[in-house]
């Protein structure tokens, strides 16, 4: 069974830094495409940032392109969300998610979720 735990979310102010952290388990992790979605309150959840197993091929919405960074680290079986310049309209609840697939491309499904971690980022 695939077990996917964040941590790390909180509360800062805009302009501030914070890194999710998501620990995978039950799933061969090397061979994983990796995700970050985020749901804020009244909207539909959307995608974030995604990862190929290999680590070289990084994906990002435009809303965060070049403030966050996703990463992975396959020896703990670990992906990672940095996130910097952050923004109020950053607020939002945080998932990690898997494919059972090595690679990722726009649209592209993920069948495993965690539970989430909450940002807040005030004014």
């Amino acid at each position: 069974q695939v077990r996917l735990v964040e941590s790390g979310g909180g509360l800062v102010q805009a302009g501030g830094s914070l890194r999710l952290s998501c620990a995978a388990s039950g799933l061969t992790f090397s061979s994983s495409a990796m995700g970050w979605f985020r749901q804020a309150p009244g909207k539909e959840r959307e995608f974030v940032a995604a990862i190929n197993w290999s680590g070289l091929s990084t994906y990002y919405s435009d809303s965060v392109k070049g403030r966050f960074t996703i990463s992975r680290n396959d020896a703990e079986d670990t992906v990672y969300l940095h996130m910097s310049r952050l923004k109020p309209e950053d607020t939002a609840v945080y998932y990690c998610a898997a494919r059972n697939d090595r690679v990722y491309y726009t649209g592209a499904k993920f069948g495993s979720w965690g539970q989430g971690t909450q940002v807040t980022v005030s004014a």
